[in-house]
């Protein structure tokens, strides 16, 4: 086989340097043998079995997933997965694996639902074992995800705690790679968001917490993975569309999603040099708890996604590939990178 890829290929890398959707791409450049499910349309075969019977080989990705308008609903933060309508598809029956993460060690914030749980199922379903975090009262959802990365055949570690105590994140790194034998992979990807229509609503207290959970987290616990992490671990931290197009009822949110993706270009620079990775993943709309437990007005909650050009918000499952695409050793001239996922708006 030549040692050059083909134009097309280099085309396709191209892309993912200027920010384009990094799973995606990828995909379509590896046979299909080797692509997740999450790069097919739900009911697809794997490689090489006939399609089931009426099983579309492509969709109209407007249509693929749920559309505006959505029930009214709303639950006390935060809130379960489980409990939504439509409950968020996270790659539970679609994702396929290939082995891209064997061997890999995994810790996930927020790993119970949503984008977390998303992420957790396509590393256990690629070969890794994954520790999760998450807050007690979302436990049911916790024991969920668990399941599904027990039955792939990899390790499910379940530590509940908040990570707007320093003293917890440290104890959360330490306990993720005592029980997993290592960690070579971090995701920080918890987030809190409460929106608010004015600044004048925006207590100290929702300050705080928004601060802590989105932006001091981050910190402590890269702080405490960094002298654990060999050559070729990876960091990937959850940003959002709007550390770039913040959006007015969320304003506390947008202040620490670009923290976010400043702390993954300036870490980027100062951790190479150790053979460590860092990028960030810029969700726009997304269909998680986070909006049901006050990350939008009811009507905000309504008409959710309705404001890309895609007409609808995104499933947790279409960025699972992402994440392990960010993940994987084959990326491994991909650091400092923000890569946008947000249904037509633009990069990121």
């Amino acid at each position: 086989m030549s040692s050059t890829p083909p134009a097309s290929r280099r085309d396709l890398v191209r892309g993912l340097a200027a920010g384009g959707l990094a799973a995606g791409s990828l995909a379509a450049a590896r046979p299909a043998a080797a692509q997740p499910a999450a790069t097919q349309p739900q009911g697809a075969a794997p490689a090489g079995q006939p399609a089931p019977t009426g099983a579309p080989v492509l969709a109209n990705p407007q249509d693929r997933f749920p559309k505006p308008p959505f029930p009214a609903q709303s639950q006390p933060w935060p809130a379960l997965q489980s409990k939504m309508d439509p409950v968020p598809d996270c790659g539970e029956a679609s994702y396929r694996g290939s082995g891209r993460l064997a061997g890999r060690r995994a810790l996930i914030t927020g790993g119970d639902s949503g984008i977390g749980r998303a992420a957790a199922i396509a590393y256990a379903r690629e070969g890794a074992d994954v520790a999760i975090n998450y807050l007690e009262a979302e436990q049911p959802d916790a024991e969920d995800v668990a399941r599904h990365i027990r039955e792939a055949g990899r390790k499910a570690v379940l530590i509940p705690g908040d990570l707007r105590d320093e003293a917890f994140c440290t104890r959360l790194v330490e306990q993720a790679r005592e029980q997993l034998g290592g960690l070579d992979i971090l995701v920080s990807n918890a987030a809190y968001q409460h929106a608010q229509q004015k600044l004048a609503d925006i207590s100290t207290e929702q300050l705080d917490q928004t601060m802590k959970t989105n932006v001091y987290a981050m910190f402590w616990l890269t702080k405490a993975a960094l002298p654990h992490l060999p050559p070729g671990a990876a960091i990937i931290v959850t940003s959002s569309v709007n550390a770039d197009r913040p959006s007015p009822m969320i304003l506390d949110y947008a202040c620490t999603k670009a923290a976010n993706e400043a702390f993954v270009k300036a870490l980027a620079k100062q951790v190479i040099g150790q053979g460590i990775r860092v990028n960030g993943v810029a969700p726009g709309p997304f269909w998680t708890p986070l909006q049901v437990g006050g990350g939008q007005t009811e009507e905000g909650l309504k008409n959710f996604g309705t404001t890309v050009p895609m007409g609808r918000p995104g499933q947790p499952v279409e960025l699972a590939s992402t994440y392990v695409e960010l993940a994987a050793a084959t990326s491994s001239y991909i650091t400092g990178q923000i890569y946008g996922q947000t249904g037509g708006v633009g990069w990121p």
